[in-house]
């Protein structure tokens, strides 16, 4: 189970973006890297093609490591570290490691 999923909501804590807040477009778990929507915005050039055909100069978002978001808590609204529990039913729980969330479930 990983920590960011796609559609939390986080905070960039390093880098060029710090202090942005974006939704989680993709998660690449395997290279521990994420896409976050507004945030690392890059400039490619395209070709003509059937949907653009004019072709140009699009902007999109490019993958940041993980190491560099926090998780913002959706009661709480605080940027938070996420830990995971195993219940007694063996299932697993992200919570929020945050003293001021309470150990607040992110589900």
């Amino acid at each position: 189970m990983k920590k960011v999923r796609k559609n939390d909501s986080v905070l960039i804590i390093s880098g060029n973006d710090r202090g942005k807040k974006g939704k989680v477009l993709k998660v690449f778990p395997k290279r521990d890297r994420i896409i976050v929507e507004g945030v690392n915005l890059i400039k490619k050039h395209t070709r003509p093609t059937q949907q653009l055909p004019q072709g140009g100069i699009i902007q999109k978002e490019a993958p940041i490591h993980i190491s560099n978001v926090k998780v913002i808590a959706p009661k709480t609204n605080i940027p938070t570290r996420i830990g995971i529990k195993i219940l007694k039913d063996r299932s697993k729980v992200r919570f929020a490691k945050h003293e001021d969330c309470d150990g607040e479930e992110i589900i």
